[in-house]
């Protein structure tokens, strides 16, 4: 674990490889829009109010590729105790954890920092990560952390109420897009993974970042933030901060649902800033397909006057595309995707 940020850092050095390149740089951190991710009461989607929660889904998601979502029904208390885990887990000494550091990328649980592509990259992240799988829950947390106690029971309830929050605002997209309501429930959603980023306090948090810009490969994305703002989405050039509502998630557009909404449902670069006063942790919950899915756009979305933009693609090729955007072998997915 010498690589792992938490385990070197003093916060006063900021080693070459952790500085990034001038146009990638976060700057003075100011964000000058008034632009606010737009904040939906997701518990409104019934009766005569689900109309508009589809409606201010959709915009949201076309306009900015996020939304916060607030009375989601995933009570108060399992927030804290999935927080409190997480900032307890990270707390141990490296010998407890140090078991879970594996060259295995594929292992269903595994501790690392920066990035799975740590020893690829010219550039880190100021982050460690536990990753951890999760479909199916009762075969896969038999190898998620045994300490702090109780950290498998929480979290295998917390993932099981994300995934049903998942599923729900999903069907409210098939609604919005005109798509049968269950189109994501099989193959495209068969996996999941829950990724917990700790990001230390750092030195000059103007020269590096703790997640890099990037977009993400899954089918949609739910944020748990940290009790500082760190998320930035970019939105018309510019890089929007991302509010801290207490007990709301963040959702955000994943690539796979880019491709098949035909690009009607953008998935939008993000990035995470660092503090040099406060270290944070936050957690983040996705819905991906199988390596074996193939990923297109949905049929009755494509047509003479609204053609497929994007070629079929098995989702294991579209993963390892990502992979190679993310270290700067390709220059685009999206583009590389295209027909």
């Amino acid at each position: 674990m010498e690589n792992f940020v938490s385990s070197w850092s003093d916060g006063t050095k900021l080693p070459e490889n952790y500085v990034f390149p001038p146009g990638k740089r976060p700057g003075k951190l100011v964000v000058t829009t008034p632009k606010n991710i737009p904040v939906i009461d997701i518990g409104k989607a019934v009766g005569l109010d689900r109309s508009e929660i589809i409606q201010q889904v959709m915009q949201a998601s076309q306009e900015f590729g996020f939304f916060q979502v607030i009375n989601h029904g995933v009570v108060s208390t399992l927030l804290d105790d999935t927080r409190g885990v997480f900032e307890e887990f990270f707390a141990l000494p490296a010998d407890e954890k140090v078991n879970l550091c594996s060259s295995d990328k594929n292992k269903n649980c595994l501790l690392l920092t920066s990035n799975v592509a740590y020893d690829k990259e010219e550039f880190h992240n100021w982050r460690d990560t536990l990753r951890i799988k999760g479909s199916p829950l009762e075969a896969h947390k038999q190898e998620w952390p045994l300490k702090p106690v109780g950290f498998r029971d929480i979290v295998g309830d917390y993932t099981t109420e994300l995934r049903n929050l998942a599923l729900r605002i999903l069907e409210l997209i098939c609604e919005g897009l005109g798509l049968e309501k269950n189109y994501f429930t099989k193959e495209l959603s068969k996996e999941e993974l829950l990724v917990v980023h700790q990001y230390p306090t750092c030195p000059d948090p103007s020269l590096t970042l703790g997640t890099r810009s990037h977009t993400d490969p899954g089918l949609i994305g739910i944020v748990l933030q940290g009790d500082i703002p760190g998320l930035q989405v970019m939105n018309d050039g510019e890089w929007i901060g991302v509010e801290v509502i207490p007990d709301a998630f963040v959702v955000n557009v994943g690539f796979v649902l880019e491709f098949v909404s035909n690009g009607k449902l953008p998935s939008v670069e993000h990035r995470v800033v660092t503090s040099k006063d406060q270290s944070r942790i936050s957690s983040a919950y996705f819905l991906v397909p199988e390596s074996n899915c193939v990923v297109e756009p949905a049929k009755a979305l494509v047509n003479a006057e609204n053609p497929p933009i994007y070629r079929s693609v098995q989702y294991s090729e579209l993963f390892n595309m990502f992979m190679a955007a993310y270290i700067g072998e390709i220059d685009s997915v999206s583009g590389s995707c295209r027909i």
